[in-house]
């Protein structure tokens, strides 16, 4: 592995170097013995990570904030089967790499929790029910926003190609994250998340994994269909939330947070897929360029009510005291999903991307 000599100086890390350096600690045997009796080893990468964090999650420095996500999805990647070197799993149980993850999430998590109106805990279990019903009902058919109107409207074929391969990270790997949700005692809540992940992943079809439909859409734009072959494109908002439902599924006591977001998230998809159908149609994309987001409007009509009904409305019931956890996911999944959006027009109105 390099090490640069002069990682203590007061110029500004190289945080690209600092992150290829990190991918190489994580395929270092005794990773953990080692950074233990060769500090030098992760010093320059360490020196980054401390910069960054003394900065990141105030004024929103862009460039810290990219790193941190880079690095934390570095880690969160490693709990998918990704079918390539499998020695790059070598660290996946590391305890200095755990300590890296935990270093990044603790503030980044309570400076997200500061972004929301914790109120909603005061909020009794009838109130909790009826908000979420209420919250649904409005997502379900958002006002057309400048950025709704854009992506469906006015977007060229450039732009929405870069978001196609900025939502490829995602999109190529839909809903694997619930599947660490779903072992343990069975009952009606968890065979409705069985309901809905076996329809994103095609009742175990290839030929009908949402994934596969993205791909396709992919192959007909010219863009590469491999999985996170765009990650470099990707904003830190996008990874931010992509990171945030790694945590909520990896901790299984963050489980009411993430079943509120994941409503969120299938209740406002058919708005969103509209957008994008439109833009489709009107750039004379075919029907295969189409097809993605024609089965998940049909199938998320479905899975946003089951989310709702089926699965966030009975753990009210089942967890009273608790239950105001689902409307803080339900509320950070909304913000974080605007927030990413935002940064995806913000860079695809003044797209590059060839």
């Amino acid at each position: 592995m390099e090490v640069s000599k002069d990682f203590g100086s007061s110029a500004p890390p190289d945080y690209d170097r600092a992150e290829r350096l990190f991918i190489e600690l994580l395929t270092t045997e005794n990773l953990d013995r080692r950074v233990t009796l060769e500090p030098n080893l992760s010093a320059e990468f360490e020196a980054a990570l401390q910069t960054a964090l003394a900065t990141a999650y105030t004024d929103l420095p862009v460039v810290e904030n990219r790193f941190l996500q880079r690095i934390l999805y570095r880690i969160n990647r490693l709990n998918f089967i990704w079918y390539k070197d499998l020695n790059e799993y070598t660290n996946e149980r590391s305890l200095y790499v755990q300590w890296v993850r935990d270093r990044i999430e603790k503030p980044w998590q309570a400076w997200e929790s500061a972004q929301i109106d914790l109120s909603i805990k005061k909020l009794s279990a009838d109130e909790i029910k009826e908000a979420l019903i209420a919250q649904a009902h409005v997502d379900l058919e958002p006002p057309i926003s400048a950025n709704k109107w854009y992506l469906g409207q006015e977007m060229t074929l450039k732009s929405y190609r870069h978001l196609i391969a900025i939502a490829s990270l995602d999109g190529l790997v839909e809903s694997s994250r619930l599947c660490s949700l779903l072992g343990g005692a069975s009952n009606e809540i968890q065979a409705t998340l069985i309901r809905v992940l076996l329809e994103e992943y095609g009742n175990g079809r290839l030929s009908r994994k949402h994934s596969t439909f993205f791909a396709q859409m992919m192959a007909e734009l010219d863009l590469d269909p491999t999985p996170e072959a765009y990650l470099d494109l990707v904003p830190w908002e996008v990874l931010a939330s992509i990171n945030h439902n790694f945590l909520l599924t990896q901790c299984k006591r963050n489980f009411l947070r993430y079943i509120g977001g994941f409503t969120y998230f299938e209740i406002v998809g058919p708005s969103s897929y509209q957008d994008y159908i439109a833009a489709a149609a009107r750039l004379g994309l075919s029907e295969t360029a189409q097809g993605y987001w024609e089965l998940h409007i049909k199938e998320d009509e479905r899975h946003g009510q089951w989310m709702l009904h089926n699965v966030s409305l009975p753990l009210v019931d089942m967890y009273p005291q608790q239950a105001w956890e689902l409307l803080l996911g339900y509320d950070q999944d909304k913000y974080m999903s605007d927030r990413a959006g935002n940064a995806i027009v913000k860079i695809i109105q003044t797209s590059t991307f060839n």
